[in-house]
């Protein structure tokens, strides 16, 4: 018996992109990372998917389906952010509020890695549906 480990099979070779192809899958990838601004910016999780949208939609198709999916998760997180945040205020004055905010965190912090997750998908050359996503814009 022969105990040397066999070199790996080379698979084969991915297809070449064309450069138009390679430019609209990072547009659609930006499309879902531009909501990571939300961790410096105000709303940057909404506003960074709505610029990059507006800007590319009518040179890239693609990019305004994924703008799209992107703009319409960014609004559905924000608003279930806010509306846990909301009940925990009122709650904070039966002392049981305390308990959601880290839930409003939670939120937050799942819409930007779902965010990557998408990008990371976009940049490959597949569409992520987001789940739990309200069709705001259509």
């Amino acid at each position: 018996m022969n105990d040397q480990p066999q070199p790996p099979v080379p698979g084969p070779n991915p297809p070449l992109l064309t450069p138009d192809e390679a430019r609209a899958r990072s547009w659609n990838m930006w499309c879902h990372l531009s909501a990571l601004a939300g961790c410096v910016i105000p709303f940057g999780n909404i506003l960074g998917p709505l610029i990059v949208w507006q800007m590319k939609k009518h040179e890239v198709p693609s990019a305004d389906i994924h703008g799209k999916a992107a703009l319409n998760f960014q609004i559905t997180v924000s608003l279930a952010a806010l509306a846990v945040t909301i009940v925990a205020f009122i709650l904070t004055f039966f002392c049981i509020g305390y308990l959601l905010f880290p839930l409003a965190m939670l939120i937050a912090v799942t819409g930007m890695v779902f965010a990557v997750i998408a990008g990371v998908k976009a940049n490959d050359g597949q569409d992520y549906k987001y789940p739990f996503t309200l069709n705001l814009i259509t």
